[in-house]
């Protein structure tokens, strides 16, 4: 028997870490540390294409931070 969950199926919510970096979380799982929802929730492929448009600079925040500093 399989006890891999299947992530293709269900719904899902798009994460965000402190970074502004973006994944996918089941619904209804509690967030890991670190991660807050971004407000989106939905198909996995309607989550992976918000993030498609939204996460236009895939540089972490700090790093974009020390670049702008500059």
């Amino acid at each position: 028997m399989n006890d891999k969950t299947d992530t293709t199926a269900g719904q899902f919510t798009v994460v965000l870490n402190h970074e502004e970096q973006y994944s996918i979380w089941q619904e209804g799982r509690d967030l890991p540390d670190g991660w807050r929802a971004a407000g989106k929730t939905g198909t996995e492929a309607a989550c992976l294409a918000y993030i498609d448009e939204v996460w236009t600079d895939m540089r972490p925040l700090s790093l974009r931070e020390r670049m702008s500093a500059s």
